[in-house]
């Protein structure tokens, strides 16, 4: 296929013509990662992205009817989850049933402390307890306020491309 292609006259190439295009990816790569919202500060407000804290869970393991606390400090940054902010408690069994689904205060700074008891008939074995912002849009990489305004029982939110954030828990008999 090579030979039935017509070329013509072949000419030197400059050195500095060969240099913008290996300069071109990494410019493309830069503009990319700055628009995908892994800048550095969110795009004018001058703040820094700002997720919710990593939880807890302790002890690592316990029996049905034995109480587990979920807690997370305060942000280092400023969330600004309001006051009335509720954090959002799941627990998964071994055996994927979901076994609790809670809510709990939370304060503005994304701090929070949850005992829940590992409800009988929960499945021997690891479960994933999860602790999420309620009601909040927690997905968003930018990490802008993103509470919901007025927000009631009616409106549901999706997940978009996100890790949900969980932690193990061993169940014992």
């Amino acid at each position: 296929m090579r030979e039935a292609m017509a070329t013509g006259p072949r000419r030197p190439v400059s050195r500095r013509r060969l240099r913008f295009p290996s300069f071109l990816p990494a410019c493309l790569v830069l503009l990319a990662s700055a628009m995908s919202g892994c800048a550095s500060t969110v795009p004018g407000s001058g703040e820094p992205p700002c997720f919710p804290p990593a939880f807890s869970v302790a002890p690592s393991s316990a029996k049905p009817g034995e109480r587990v606390t979920v807690a997370a400090p305060d942000a280092a940054c400023d969330p600004r989850y309001g006051r009335n902010a509720r954090i959002q408690v799941t627990m998964t069994d071994a055996a994927g049933v979901e076994v609790l689904t809670a809510t709990a205060p939370m304060n503005d700074a994304g701090g929070f402390s949850y005992g829940l008891v590992i409800p009988a008939g929960t499945a021997a074995g690891e479960a994933t307890i999860t602790a999420m912002p309620f009601n909040i849009d927690w997905c968003d990489d930018t990490g802008r306020n993103n509470r919901v305004p007025g927000a009631g029982a009616a409106v549901t939110l999706e997940r978009v491309s996100c890790v949900i954030p969980a932690r193990p828990l061993t169940i014992t008999r």
